[in-house]
């Protein structure tokens, strides 16, 4: 294969909407616009809700890139989130599961806030997990496995 010869696969290559030109075309008069109004014109700047007032300024002005920045709640936590089922065909029987043991072995990518565990999947090896929070599902399975859910 050459240079040459690469293409994009068909449909990815689309060209743009031609307005104004002509009746033939199908987009011509009016050029999508529709007839007469405002929004025929060009007076309408982006933003603009007809006198109400808009929406950039009825929220709060809330700055930056912190995490009380974003609308997330301000006290909103982020945890990495592992289910049971996962431990389950990761770990061999009486293995010390922490969260830095999943983050090197790469089953969570991120530690946000910590680590929280879920009570997805089914669990019959009596493991010592250790994380941040966990599920009333997923400490039950532990539990009854034979293993401890302790909380960092």
């Amino acid at each position: 294969m050459h240079i040459g010869e690469l293409a994009p696969p068909a449909g990815a290559k689309k060209k743009p909407k031609r307005v104004g030109r002509g009746m033939g075309s199908g987009h011509g008069k009016t050029s999508g616009r529709g007839m007469k109004g405002q929004n025929a014109r060009t007076s309408v700047r982006p933003g603009f809700e007809g006198g109400q007032t808009p929406l950039y300024r009825r929220l709060r002005k809330r700055r930056g890139l912190s995490k009380s920045s974003r609308n997330i709640g301000l006290f909103r936590r982020s945890y990495a989130e592992v289910n049971v089922g996962r431990l389950q065909t990761s770990f061999d029987v009486g293995a010390e599961v922490t969260p830095e043991v999943l983050r090197e072995r790469g089953i969570v990518r991120k530690l946000d806030d910590g680590l929280r565990v879920l009570g997805e999947g089914e669990l019959n090896k009596a493991l010592t997990v250790r994380a941040h929070h966990f599920t009333a599902a997923a400490r039950a399975k532990i539990e009854a496995a034979g293993g401890t859910a302790e909380v960092l």
